[in-house]
């Protein structure tokens, strides 16, 4: 059994409203010589829910992290002009709420968090603020907005 220490949230990094699948990324991750899709769980437009990697299998979703996380991944992040920006869909927020819930059961003490989260402290402060971002991903606050499962 792992030790999961994070649930992280992520955005597909497509634009609103094209609808993409578990396998699209399977495809997408398999091209840049991954074995497999990187994330454990994928939140479809519709809500619905779609498996990828075990959760017993160590992830590929971001550097660093992955032998103690568990990634989660809806599709969208982009806006049509393919800048970052919250898509989820009312179904994806509800999806989202009920899975995270479901992992948390499962990890009590891992802390969800975003992609962007996990980005470098580069001043030394100790709080990742939004100028050290690496990535936007997952276009919204997740730490904060899942502080509370």
């Amino acid at each position: 059994m792992r030790n999961i220490k994070h649930i992280v949230v992520h955005a597909s990094a497509t634009r609103e409203g094209k609808n993409f699948h578990a396998k699209d990324i399977d495809n997408w991750h398999k091209h840049r010589g991954w074995r497999c899709i990187g994330y454990h769980y994928v939140v479809n437009l519709d809500g619905k829910i779609e498996k990828g990697r075990l959760e017993s299998e160590i992830g590929a979703h971001v550097r660093g992290y992955n032998r103690e996380s568990i990634g989660v991944c809806y599709i969208g992040g982009l806006d049509v002009n393919g800048v970052a920006k919250d898509t989820r869909t009312p179904q994806q927020k509800v999806a989202l709420s009920i899975l995270l819930k479901e992992l948390k059961t499962r990890y009590p003490s891992a802390t969800i968090l975003g992609h962007r989260d996990l980005s470098p402290d580069r001043n030394g402060n100790g709080v990742i603020e939004p100028f050290e971002f690496l990535k936007v991903c997952p276009c919204f606050d997740a730490k904060n907005e899942y502080k509370t499962l």
